[in-house]
């Protein structure tokens, strides 16, 4: 069915709270049999619900302006926790019955280390904060998306001026980043008001539960499972170790390439002298170069998207009203994904094209395996190797989007991806710092990410720029506020997709089998499992990081353009 054509239906909450009420008390003495189908009915009342979200926030976020889906998108950020309470009672009747066993033989052990881990995550007592918590970030996505920034004689979003600040024209890229950071210090009342409260809120949802701080809370609620905080440090650390060094040569190496001699932060968006490769054609034409693209990739990929074509699963095209950002969800009754982004004409219109769709491919892979809701995707950590491995195992089809320039998309996208890495991190530890000292005031979160900005960007001269300059750069990553330590997962990702680059350049079939086989495991595994079984290092080990940087290091300087 084309998107445009499913229907939306808000939930009966009273019938849906209800029956997760009649599946926990008969899930709390079942047996064996009797559990597994209880399991698939839950697994049923999930799926509606999730149908239903999931459709009023895609339509919400393609326009925040429209009053129906807002009140819808309302309606979730009050009830949501509500049924999450409902799930996490189902969770714990099945984890004290015996009969759980049977779960774990049929489903693998994971299902049941998923579930100790998501009811650890919540309580009723906390309904009214997670209420608060939503609106919160509704808050912050609205006050983003209304940004109408005057440039170049238009009124522009935050997304429609990102090719201005990739202009070759030094003082159009200034221009146009100081057009950026007075639209942020013009509310920076507001967006400090809004950060200050959902870090007070989740530091009191912790404390109720019993956590020092919101930090043992937030990893819960990102579903780590088999590694923590001592392994997350021990990761950031050999990234300020072994990859900051090679990050800032290669980013000497490419200041010397665009001829910048005193480079500011408005010249690093710049990747060469003559400026950076875009895409060629219109934005219906680097879709339907996409579609060859998987077509030619793989049978799989082929039939993947057919059906995201056929049945209008993109959203693509930035405007005013849209929210920003870039996402893909799934439509669990409809047994498909969702593309959502913001084209603006710069090569991050390709990158939709394999991040995005890399998370989609593995969800057509999931619903064709008919793997059940807790099982369909693995960690975040592990669902962004799906994508950030499909941006490098493409490779052989990106002149079908920059032609002449693809040897420059290829030696800025590889560049791209080591300089991440340190960025990642910088926000990882920034939100470590913040929800370790809740108490602190937006001047000195700000002081914070400028003292982290020299220990991971040590490149980086803000030239006194509005918002940037200031240290409230941070306030520009959704993530930090809406998804707190999630960025992690990220570079923990990029450190995978690149050892799946190294493996593609010495043997792309293989590099592809490998991808295709991890991807069809879809939440069976552990990070580390799935890692192991792709046959790469695992990244929180020591002496693991050094190697892969290098080698991506080494190809950047031996791919110069």
């Amino acid at each position: 069915m084309k998107f445009q054509d499913m229907p939306y239906t808000r939930p009966n909450l009273d019938n849906l709270l209800a029956g997760y009420k009649e599946l926990t008390a008969k899930a709390t003495d079942a047996t064996a049999e009797q559990l597994l189908e209880i399991y698939a009915e839950h697994c049923k009342l999930k799926a509606d619900y999730s149908t239903a979200n999931n459709l009023a926030s895609i339509r919400h976020t393609c326009n925040t302006e429209d009053e129906f889906y807002d009140a819808e998108n309302t309606f979730y950020d009050e009830n949501g926790p509500l049924f999450n309470d409902a799930l996490l009672d189902f969770y714990r009747a099945v984890l004290s019955n015996d009969a759980k066993v049977a779960l774990a033989e049929r489903y693998g052990d994971i299902l049941l280390e998923k579930m100790e881990v998501l009811v650890k995550s919540s309580i009723p007592e906390i309904l009214a904060l997670r209420q608060e918590e939503n609106a919160l970030s509704t808050e912050y996505e609205k006050l983003y998306a209304s940004a109408r920034i005057p440039f170049d004689g238009q009124v522009l979003s935050v997304a429609q001026l990102g090719p201005y600040k990739q202009s070759p024209d030094r003082k159009v890229r200034r221009a146009a980043f100081e057009a950026e950071g007075k639209f942020f210090d013009e509310n920076q009342q507001k967006l400090d008001e809004i950060y200050d409260k959902m870090v007070k809120n989740r530091t009191e949802q912790a404390r109720m539960m019993g956590y020092e701080n919101y930090i043992p809370l937030g990893y819960l609620r990102m579903e780590r499972l088999g590694y923590g905080q001592k392994e997350v440090e021990n990761y950031r650390r050999q990234v300020a170790e072994d990859v900051v060094p090679l990050a800032a040569e290669a980013m000497a190496r490419k200041l010397k390439r665009i001829q910048v001699e005193d480079a500011k932060f408005y010249d690093l968006t710049v990747e060469f002298l003559d400026g950076n490769p875009v895409p060629h054609g219109t934005p219906e034409e680097i879709l339907a170069a996409g579609k060859r693209m998987y077509h030619e990739l793989s049978p799989e990929t082929a039939k993947f998207i057919d059906t995201m074509m056929d049945n209008g699963l993109f959203d693509v095209l930035s405007r005013p009203g849209k929210a920003p950002g870039g996402y893909c969800t799934e439509l669990s009754n409809y047994r498909c994904p969702f593309i959502f982004s913001n084209f603006n004409g710069t090569s991050g219109d390709v990158d939709v094209l394999t991040h995005e769709a890399g998370h989609a491919f593995a969800a057509h892979t999931a619903f064709e395996l008919n793997l059940p809701s807790e099982l369909m995707s693995p960690g975040l950590e592990s669902c962004e190797i799906h994508s950030m491995s499909m941006e490098f195992l493409t490779g052989p089809y990106h002149h079908y989007f920059f032609e002449q320039d693809t040897p420059k998309y290829e030696l800025a996208h590889a560049e791209d991806a080591l300089f991440f890495i340190p960025y990642g991190c910088m926000v990882d530890e920034f939100q470590h710092i913040v929800y370790g000292n809740p108490e602190m005031t937006p001047a000195q979160r700000n002081e914070a990410w400028l003292k982290l900005e020299e220990k991971y960007r040590p490149w980086i001269d803000f030239d006194a720029l509005p918002f940037y300059g200031r240290g409230a750069g941070w306030q520009r990553q959704l993530h930090i506020y809406e998804m707190p330590f999630y960025y992690i997962d990220y570079c923990l990702a990029q450190t995978v997709a690149l050892q799946f680059f190294a493996a593609w350049v010495k043997d792309p079939k293989d590099a592809w089998q490998r991808y295709l086989a991890l991807v069809r495991q879809g939440g069976t595994k552990s990070y580390a499992g799935l890692v192991e079984s792709a046959g790469f290092a695992v990244p929180f080990e020591n002496g693991s990081l050094a190697p892969v940087a290098k080698d991506v290091a080494d190809w950047i300087a031996n791919n110069q353009v």
